[in-house]
């Protein structure tokens, strides 16, 4: 069972990994992720590419981006 921390409300989905395994899926952090406006932030906007996220942690990676920064899109991970 998973309860909706903002209204309390029971959740569900019906992809396999809540199914099968009653858990917390990808879909349902999407939904409680939802801004008041009723968007739902998946990408970056351009705008906020070259922002250092709050949670950077790349100082000490030698050169090697932190994941919140390639998941907001101001590094991408090298080849």
């Amino acid at each position: 069972m998973s309860i909706d921390d903002v209204t309390d409300e029971l959740m569900a989905c019906t992809c396999p990994h809540h199914v099968h395994r009653n858990a917390f899926c990808k879909h349902m952090a999407a939904v409680e992720n939802v801004t008041d406006d009723g968007a739902l932030e998946v990408f970056p906007s351009e705008d906020d590419s070259d922002v250092e996220p709050d949670d950077c942690d790349c100082e000490g990676l030698n050169g090697f981006p932190c994941w919140p920064c390639v998941r907001t899109g101001r590094t991408e991970l090298p080849n």
